[in-house]
């Protein structure tokens, strides 16, 4: 097995690219996480007429700035990260890395690299559901899950996530900018949810204000994780808000 000829971090050899674009050689045992995070993708992105995937740019309430992806799973997992209140960086295609498996010599790029709230990193590789059980993918995911152990990195593989779930992360995500609602509702708007209320009743509550200005305010406290909801189910005016346990969640 690929284990037997890991040896340790320093054996593993890094690339990737600052946030100037410049191309950085290390070793795992010495990559700068925050280097990494903040940096450029380390492969280049082409788009050409007839291509298979589904690429582009997402802006990232997290980063403050766009973060590519190179398919619609992609763009899911990314969504996904940005809306995790545990969340605060997210790298696409954030590093190269080169090591022995067994008796031969590989060389990955994980679609994404994700920092928490603690300083914990977890690498993420995104695949198509049918691809779960081929024999290739599932050899790659072992060296990259024992690759990254070797720098204490937690790893994900993921093919997905509840079709509900990610219908109505999608959808709070375009209420992700501070830009899209008035701040000045925001202490009224957390007044009225309360311990707990429907959408249409926070409306209803702030009677002298237009529901039209109230529940983009709603949704968008609802993606930066001051109030929580259902999302396995549709989303919509009775869907019940309330305030997240987590006290220090930013708005």
């Amino acid at each position: 097995m690929a284990a037997t000829r890991l040896l340790d971090a320093e054996h593993i050899a890094v690339r990737y690219r600052s946030c100037t674009g410049a191309e950085v050689e290390s070793t795992l045992d010495r990559v700068v996480v925050d280097e990494v995070a903040g940096g450029v993708p380390v492969r280049e992105f082409r788009w050409y007429k007839g291509r298979r995937h589904y690429s582009g740019w997402y802006w990232s309430s997290k980063m403050r700035r766009m973060v590519v992806y190179e398919s619609r799973l992609e763009l899911a997992r990314i969504m996904l990260a940005d809306f995790d209140p545990m969340v605060v960086a997210i790298a696409a295609q954030p590093l190269q890395l080169n090591g022995f498996d067994g008796a031969r010599t590989r060389r990955h790029v994980p679609d994404l690299l994700l920092v928490d709230r603690i300083g914990g990193v977890t690498v993420v590789d995104v695949k198509a559901p049918h691809k779960r059980d081929d024999p290739q993918v599932q050899a790659l995911m072992a060296w990259t899950r024992d690759v990254v152990s070797l720098r204490g990195w937690g790893f994900e593989e993921w093919y997905g996530a509840p079709r509900q779930v990610l219908a109505n992360v999608g959808f709070l995500a375009g209420y992700r900018r501070d830009t899209v609602v008035d701040q000045r509702l925001v202490p009224q708007v957390c007044a009225a949810v309360g311990a707990g209320s429907t959408i249409v009743d926070v409306e209803r509550s702030l009677a002298g204000r237009d529901a039209a200005m109230v529940r983009p305010v709603v949704l968008h406290l609802v993606w930066g994780g001051v109030l929580v909801t259902d999302l396995t189910v549709p989303l919509g005016g009775l869907s019940v808000v309330r305030p997240s346990r987590s006290p220090d969640v930013a708005g």
